[in-house]
Formats: structure tokens, sequence, C-alpha cells
């Protein structure tokens, strides 16, 4: 499943093709979307933003579409009446003058109203996004402290959406290990240090992965982080099975946790607790 950093490139993306234009046309595979095919018609595309791995496309007439691409979405842009060659399912096609935005796949499609969209059930379980520019490592810090997140092993919780939402199983391998931290530990097993040491992990690391993994937004986006940052995301133990470790030459592991393989280096990430 795409993570934050791969969700939001996809919003920049989508709104880069659409944004601002009148919509021509929309199609919907699902019955119960048919008559926004006469509804939506005529009306602007506002914005595309996402919402930890969900898309929210407002209209200016006071619909939005919600979108979750789950495990198989995915978003394709293409020319005015396009449709590439896919053996894909088209699920929504909105068309504009200038190009057309198509979602294949996905089996999540609504639309809401928009000034209710904030009480979808998915978006009210959402905790802060931690590739919102406001969100800061204190706030992270306070949430890892507090009675509803302190006794959850880390490796659970940072899958959790409702902790920090946009967070994935790349992202928790690679926070985790930046952070020095066994993913069977629970915030209540860190000291001080150790805390502040994943909050500052948890925003640096996925925001690294949005400016600078795979085409960024802009090339001026990635140079300023270059320039402010110093270095550019990349794996150092998701996926990188009986590889050395960067810091002590220990082979890299990989064990399941919540069903999932995740890769960490048994002596920089020690089971302490």
């Amino acid at each position: 499943m795409p993570e934050g950093p791969e969700i939001r490139r996809a919003a920049d993306r989508l709104a880069a093709a659409v944004a601002g234009q009148p919509l021509l046309r929309a199609q919907f595979a699902f019955p119960a979307l048919k008559r926004f095919e006469r509804l939506l018609p005529g009306s602007r595309i506002l914005s595309i933003t996402p919402r930890g791995k969900a898309l929210l496309t407002a209209f200016d007439n006071g619909w939005t579409l919600y979108t979750h691409n789950q495990l198989y979405g995915v978003w394709h842009v293409a020319g005015p009446d396009e449709r590439p060659a896919t053996s894909r399912s088209l699920r929504v096609a909105l068309e504009t003058r200038r190009a057309s935005i198509l979602l294949y796949s996905a089996s999540n499609v609504e639309l809401w109203r928009s000034d209710a969209i904030e009480t979808h059930p998915f978006l009210q379980r959402l905790g802060p996004d931690v590739l919102e520019a406001t969100l800061e490592a204190a706030t992270v810090a306070a949430r890892l402290r507090s009675p509803a997140f302190r006794g959850r092993a880390l490796g659970a919780l940072l899958l959790d959406q409702g902790f920090l939402a946009g967070m994935g199983n790349y992202l928790r391998a690679e926070v985790l290990f930046d952070a020095g931290l066994h993913p069977g530990l629970r915030p209540r097993d860190l000291d001080d240090a150790q805390t502040t040491r994943l909050a500052e992990a948890l925003l640096a690391i996925p925001r690294r992965s949005y400016a600078t993994r795979g085409i960024a937004p802009t090339r001026r986006m990635r140079a300023d982080y270059l320039a402010r940052e110093g270095e550019a995301f990349r794996f150092r133990v998701f996926q990188r099975e009986g590889a050395p470790c960067e810091r002590c030459g220990t082979p890299i592991a990989r064990i399941a946790s919540q069903s999932r393989p995740l890769f960490l280096c048994p002596r920089c990430q020690p089971a302490r607790w």
C-alpha cells in the first residue's frame, strides 16, 4: 500500500494537472455515484489534498470526492479523452479541457458534502498527518507519552493511523532504525532522550521521503530540502535482509510484526524490555 509520501506526491501530480479547471465530464463505475456524472460537470476542481492515505478532491459546487487506494488503487494522469492501455478497472474519470485524472482498481470511492467531509468515519479516526508542516516533534512526543498510546508496542503503534496518519511499513522500519529502537519496546519503556529522538524521526523520515524519494514535486523543493537537511532518503534497513548495517556491520534481520515483514539491525536496535 502506498504510504503518506507517495500519496502526497500523487496529490501534487493530480492537482498540477487539473486543479483550478472546470470539469467537462465525470465518470463513476459505481451505481450509487452515477448521479454525480450529471451534477459535477461545470464545477471547478478547487484542490486535491491528502489525508493520511486518502485523497480529497474538492469541487466548488459544495461536493468533495473521497478516495482511498487501499492495496490496488492507482491514479493516472492522461490527456483529454485519453485512456491508458491497462487491464485495470476504471473506477473514476474526471476530465477537464487540459487533462484527465483516472482512478483504477480502487473500491473505496465516495462523494460527500464538503461541509460534512470531516465527519467521514475514516477521517475522524486519523491522528495528525506526519507530513503536515505545522506538526512539531513536541506534539508527537506528547502523543507517545499519552495514556492512549504509551502502552502499545512500537511495531504496532507506528502502523496505527489513529496515532499518526501517513505512516506505513517502510517508514516504520526506517524510523525505528533511525531512532535505534526495537519494535517490541513501548513508549513507556523509553527515557526522555529516546522519546525525543523517536518523535523527531517520525517527522524527519517521512518528510525526507516525500521531498527526495523518486521524483520530487519540484526540482527547487528537492534542492532546497537537500541544502537544509543534507541527505536524500534511502532505505537503510527496509528490504535489506542480510546486508551489513551501515552503522555496525551486523547483518540486517527480517522479523514479523503485525503480520508484516519488519527489518532491523539486531545490534543497533536491541530488545531491552
